[in-house]
């Protein structure tokens, strides 16, 4: 075991190396593994104690000293014209220190309280005590927000929507940029507090009505707090990365691999190609190794942390990573080298995994395609950047995927048929139509590819036994089997108890439904029928894709998760020092915890966006009559999904006509108490649109039919009451109920 080293070696360590400051560059330092770490420790905790260093989050200095990087601010000029400043974070009790700039001659022009990020360098026995380099001016990442502005004599105040927050922000009359009383703006940090004691601000954007389609994300971001913000120590480290070098990594350049994603992609972080191996394929996936430049620990992990995931909505994202990252250096754009993490797979011809193996290298895409050049090849239709690589590149990417699905069958994933909306806008955020993604062997092709690698991942650091997140799919519980049997049941199919559960018997189930009425109904129920995913040290296994172990390795642009395990097969393989952390190993639990909220928090954001821009896009057709599908029972009322948005319009039971229903929740029906109509599950359904909420996404409607039938309106004397219920009596009439819901679906079938 090494010596702990003495305060005046840890000092002069520090000393000497200003940019290595945290536990760990000290300890790697000077030799210190196992349990001298605890010694170590133990050391630093007593010179923070004895004042001798001071602690700056994970990181050491000297007491007096600044970081190599800090945030400054300028105070004004000296004798000589030069510029001095002063750090914006200072806790000694001493006087600041005084920075003197050294400014570039493509530097901009600077001014008192000017705030910059900038490189300080020790300048013993001057008069002042720093030289400061600019990175960057601070006020190119101002803070922002978004508000109501609300007009005064001269300029006006913008009023935060964010729930719980009472700051507001003060606006020059000349710095409104035309806002009127009461539009949603958003607007950014100019300057501190005021003699009034508000911060200082300008409006950007003026967006309207805040009841508005333009308003509807932003609106969904900061009411579920998700950060759309990156701190400027964020942002200067993002711009101050550099490419990866070939250090120790296996030299992909060579291999013809690709990109296929949407045609509107900002980030491409995975790569693929297949070679023929025999009768069977060697399949490459090469994703962007994020971990190189996002290291444990960094302002950059801190805060994607936080984030733990991008958040997709109709007119923007809100990214986990800077755009200099996601949409650069991590980002395999074609003919320019990058950095990966690559994983080479060999499958038979049927499609089974017979080895694989992971590099850490550096590749070169040979193109970025979209998924519809890349089927549009496929199909005989290339065009010029596709056609050079129709036979050798595009062919046996199908070829695989086609022993893949062979596999895939064999293997019997949950297969929900379950078309994915597309909202699109126009320039003004407007949504002008509501259509289904169409789904290409393109990308099945791609997600089988992207399965398999993540496959592999869990198999390899098992293997290693090192720490990991899996990806976690329990299989559903008994109450919502029996609810989806109910729901099969309605439409005159048939889920069977007593067996054990499979992905298989669903299957069964969704393919007795496919092509019927009820085909999106049962679809639907299916999924809502399964638990939620999520992450989680130990593996549980993932029951949607039949798989014993499974963890996300193909995103690390957008996902946390992916982070993790780039980082962990990197300590297990021995790639370097930006493997796993003792942190991150230690807060393993915590992490998956954290990142499996914030995607719920994204999902349900995402959601919120979906409806309020459908209750926009349907508003001009309040009080039309529109098709749809019962979807959902509830004693207040009746779900319909509204055919060509996929939108849910509630009806309320006052809204069912003059009449009681009787709601049943064994059978997920009503029965009117006067006409004996049921309403059940799966039944087509002619609604009338009665209200349209933008600021909601609320949906009202009026049942106009049922079944093709004009619906019972009951009474003429208007609606009758429940009276008291005797046992025996609501006992036989629920009987009743039963024998007429079984008739009805005997006569289904």
């Amino acid at each position: 075991m090494k010596q702990i080293p003495s305060k005046r070696d840890v000092l002069a360590f520090l000393a000497d190396n200003p940019t290595q400051t945290s536990k760990r560059d000290i300890a790697r330092a000077f030799g210190i593994k196992g349990a001298a770490r605890v010694d170590l420790k133990a050391l630093l905790r007593e010179m923070e104690a004895e004042g001798t260093l001071t602690k700056r989050r994970a990181s050491y200095r000297e007491p007096g000293k600044l970081p190599p990087v800090s945030v400054i601010e300028v105070t004004g000029s000296d004798a000589d014209g030069d510029l001095l400043a002063r750090p914006l974070e200072w806790a000694e009790d001493t006087d600041p220190p005084v920075i003197l700039l050294a400014l570039r001659a493509s530097d901009p022009a600077l001014g008192s309280g000017d705030r910059l990020l900038a490189r300080l360098t020790a300048t013993p026995g001057e008069a002042h005590a720093y030289q400061g380099r600019m990175i960057r001016r601070i006020g190119t990442n101002p803070q922002r927000i978004l508000g109501v502005f609300r007009a005064a004599s001269e300029g006006g105040r913008v009023m935060p929507i964010d729930k719980g927050s009472d700051k507001q922000w003060t606006i020059a009359a000349g710095a409104t940029n035309g806002a009127r009383d009461g539009e949603l703006v958003e607007a950014e940090q100019t300057g501190p507090k005021g003699r009034m004691g508000l911060p200082k601000a300008r409006i950007l954007t003026r967006l309207g009505d805040p009841t508005s389609a333009r308003a509807v994300s932003l609106i969904a971001i900061h009411q579920h707090g998700i950060p759309d913000h990156f701190p400027d120590e964020v942002v200067a480290q993002a711009d101050a990365a550099k490419p990866a070098s070939m250090n120790k990594r296996k030299d992909l350049r060579d291999l013809p691999l690709l990109t296929i994603d949407p045609a509107d992609a900002r980030d491409r972080d995975d790569a693929v190609l297949v070679q023929r191996d025999g009768d069977g394929f060697v399949i490459w996936v090469a994703i962007a190794d994020v971990a190189h430049y996002v290291t444990s620990g960094s302002a950059l992990d801190v805060e994607a942390r936080k984030r733990g995931n991008s958040t997709y909505f109709p007119d923007r994202v809100v990214p986990m990573l800077p755009d200099t990252l996601s949409g650069d250096l991590c980002s395999l754009h074609e003919h320019v080298d990058r950095a990966c993490l690559a994983v080479e797979m060999h499958i038979d011809a049927d499609g089974t995994k017979i080895s694989h193996q992971f590099h850490r290298g550096m590749m070169r895409s040979v193109a970025s395609l979209s998924y519809e050049q890349a089927q549009a090849a496929r199909d005989g239709s290339p065009d010029a950047q596709t056609a050079p690589l129709v036979d050798d590149v595009i062919a046996p990417l199908y070829d695989a995927y086609d022993a893949l699905r062979r596999a895939r069958e064999t293997r019997q994933p949950l297969d929900l048929d379950l078309p994915e909306r597309r909202i699109e806008l126009d320039d003004d955020g407007k949504v002008t139509a509501v259509n289904h993604k169409e789904r290409m062997d393109a990308h099945r092709l791609i997600e089988e590819f992207m399965v398999l690698a993540n496959v592999c991942a869990a198999e390899t650091l098992i293997a290693k036994k090192t720490p990991l997140l899996f990806r976690v799919h329990e299989e559903p519980s008994p109450e919502k089997l029996d609810a989806l049997r109910e729901v099969a049941d309605s439409a005159g199919l048939t889920l069977a108890k007593g067996q054990v559960l499979r992905t298989a018997t669903l299957n069964r189930l969704l393919a007795a439904a496919a092509g019927t009425d009820s085909a999106e109904l049962i679809n639907i129920a299916t999924l809502r029928s399964m638990t939620q995913a999520y992450y989680h040290p130990e593996n549980f296994g993932h029951f949607g894709l039949a798989l014993r172990a499974y963890a996300h390795f193909t995103s690390p642009i957008r996902r946390y998760s992916d982070l993790i395990v780039h980082r962990a097969l990197i300590t297990a393989h021995g790639w370097g020092k930006d493997g796993l952390s003792p942190w991150d190993i230690e807060h393993l639990d915590a992490t998956a915890k954290a990142i499996s909220d914030t995607e719920r928090r994204s999902m349900t954001a995402e959601r919120d966006t979906t409806d309020r821009y459908l209750a926009a896009f349907l508003a001009d057709r309040v009080g039309t009559e529109i098709g749809g599908r019962i979807a959902g029972i509830a004693r207040f009322g009746v779900f319909v999904k509204l055919d060509g948005t996929g939108a849910d319009a509630m009806i309320p039971m006052r809204n069912l006509g003059a009449e009681y229903f009787h709601y049943d929740a064994e059978t997920q029906t009503l029965m009117g108490s006067d006409s004996g109509t049921v309403i059940g599950l799966g039944q087509r359904a002619t609604v009338r649109l009665t209200e349209a909420v933008p600021t909601t996404g609320g949906l009202l409607a009026d049942l106009i039919e049922l079944d093709g039938a004009t619906l019972p309106r009951g009474p003429s004397k208007g609606r009758s009451k429940p009276g008291k219920r005797r046992v025996g009596p609501a006992k036989a009439k629920a009987a009743k109920t039963a024998r007429k819901v079984s008739r009805i679906r005997k006569a289904k079938r």
